[in-house]
């Protein structure tokens, strides 16, 4: 899942969007309320993390924005403007949660997944591909009953791969699921790391699962048997 983060102070920023990463979501980042505008205008994200107080553009007005255009995505207003004026502005403009700076992270690690969870429509919703499974609560997956070790976005390409379903996704789909604009990457990254989370997957008992290239297509995550 990725999640834009709108922070204008550089070490707040670079805090949060490594704590998010360590949880196994892609962080895209902006500065300043302008930017943040333009990319909710031409990018899809599961969750928005927006300060207030930004330059070239207000944060409220960011949601303000946001919401006039008929944008569903979750927001959560993370600010030093902690009063009740403040609050129910946002409230009123449209934000999901609000949390008041200083904070812990643990507590917006817990707000960010409950904004997640809500998006998704269900409390704890469990995808399984045979034998691998993955727990959108502990954001964890697990393959023959094992915690399986993935880095972030090998993770990234896991989860875009299993909430499909069993049905296909295009590549340049799964390249803007894993990469933010900030990357240095082109769309065959994409090959490589298809090839290591094949690789992970990659056991010969019943219930392994596999990732099938459907040329023209895209990724299909199916069980292995399926492929055979």
């Amino acid at each position: 899942m990725r999640i834009l983060l709108v922070e204008d102070h550089t070490e707040l920023q670079h805090w949060l969007s490594k704590a998010l990463r360590d949880a196994n979501l892609s962080v895209e980042c902006a500065d300043n309320g302008a930017d943040a505008d333009s990319l909710l205008l031409t990018q899809e994200y599961a969750l928005v993390i927006l300060d207030l107080t930004l330059p070239r553009m207000d944060g409220l007005e960011v949601l303000k924005r946001l919401r006039a255009r008929g944008g569903k995505t979750p927001v959560l207003i993370l600010t030093a403007r902690g009063g009740l004026e403040d609050r129910v502005q946002g409230l009123n403009l449209g934000a999901d949660d609000y949390l008041a700076k200083p904070f812990e992270l643990m507590e917006l690690e817990a707000r960010v997944k409950a904004l997640l969870r809500r998006s998704v429509g269900n409390e704890a919703v469990v995808y399984e591909c045979g034998s691998l499974r993955f727990d959108t609560v502990s954001r964890m997956f697990s393959y023959f009953g094992e915690n399986l070790q993935l880095t972030p976005r090998e993770h990234a390409v896991l989860e875009a791969l299993i909430t499909k379903g069993g049905k296909p996704l295009a590549k340049e789909k799964l390249f803007d699921q894993v990469f933010t604009l900030a990357d240095d990457a082109n769309l065959d990254a994409i090959d490589l790391y298809i090839h290591r989370v094949r690789k992970k997957l990659d056991r010969k008992e019943p219930g392994a699962a596999a990732i099938t290239t459907l040329r023209g297509i895209g990724y299909l995550l199916q069980p292995a048997e399926a492929k055979a």
